[in-house]
């Protein structure tokens, strides 16, 4: 008689377990991703890979278009794993490597744009202290933090989730193949995305103190023009586009939270509807309005308010 516990977790009943060197004895997922969502995936983040090389040559916005790449780039290679986590013949979604790879890249592709978020809001903080009549960013930025402390908190405070949370991804799948529990290594996920929640919501309070901050400049810019669409009209949409982009990534983060909270096997992490509708379509949304309307049109090299000396 086998001494190993009994199997505790989703396995597919139209797909036998191979039970290969690095399979687990269930599918961690929680339900066998689909190949079309995988598909769809890799399709929509090569065309936003390329409207963004694009954006790069053309904006000249350097920093904010290469985290933008480095974002596209870390969701294929992490929906290339997921594909390989499809029914058989295209791939095995028992194996564990494929698990804790296709999470690592898609966990670590919105800390790059959650970087170029934070990027934007310190370019349009010195934009529009340039079109004002007053001296300098820090009245305009919250509590007259600095870009570089801007930057340093938020940056930092995603580093630091996303590795908690990679760690305790890859344990969770370690306890997995060797039929322990993993309530430990769950506990751990649900640290790192607590924390990055929090970050994140401090994050857009800064961001909508700025907004509140700002909001005189931008009408005195449009009053200037003769109530033409001035600068002001233009820097409220752009600024609009980040909102709506900040907020899809902060959905998104709720989200895994909500889903980490279950436990492993939980309702939302054995439905991969909600993965599809609060994950992947989410950040494909907030890529895309970034690309559209992107902040290097307004403060590029060639953008619109382009003497203000924006992140290049």
């Amino acid at each position: 008689m086998s001494n190993k516990p009994p199997i505790d977790g989703y396995v597919d009943p139209n797909i036998p377990n191979p039970n290969g060197e690095g399979d687990a004895p269930i599918i961690i997922y929680g339900y066998t991703p689909t190949l079309a969502l995988n598909i769809l995936a890799l399709i929509l983040f090569t065309l936003l890979l390329l409207f963004h090389i694009f954006r790069f040559y053309t904006t000249r916005l350097y920093a904010f278009s290469t985290l933008l790449i480095f974002t596209t780039l870390c969701e294929i290679v992490g929906y290339v794993f997921r594909l390989r986590s499809s029914p058989p013949p295209v791939g095995n979604p028992y194996n564990v490597i494929n698990f804790v790879v296709q999470y690592f890249f898609i966990v670590t592709a919105p800390v790059f744009l959650s970087a170029a978020i934070y990027t934007t809001l310190t370019s349009f903080i010195a934009a529009l202290s340039d079109q004002s009549n007053t001296n300098g960013a820090r009245r305009l930025s919250p509590f007259g933090l600095s870009k570089k402390t801007i930057l340093g908190i938020f940056i930092t405070a995603d580093v630091v989730a996303t590795i908690v949370q990679v760690a305790g991804a890859a344990l969770i799948g370690v306890s997995q193949s060797n039929r322990k529990s993993p309530v430990t290594a769950n506990n751990i996920l649900l640290a790192g995305l607590a924390f990055q929640v929090f970050a994140f919501l401090v994050f857009l309070t800064l961001l909508f103190i700025f907004i509140f901050n700002s909001r005189k400049i931008m009408l005195s810019t449009d009053t200037a023009n003769g109530g033409r669409r001035g600068g002001g009209a233009v820097m409220r949409m752009y600024t609009m586009a980040l909102v709506a982009s900040s907020l899809l990534v902060y959905l998104r983060t709720i989200f895994r939270l909500a889903e980490t909270s279950q436990g492993v096997g939980g309702y939302a992490s054995s439905h991969e509807v909600f993965f599809g509708v609060l994950e992947f379509a989410p950040i494909v949304v907030a890529i895309g309005l970034l690309g559209w309307w992107h902040p290097g049109r307004l403060v590029g090299r060639n953008g619109l308010l382009s003497s203000s000396g924006g992140v290049r």
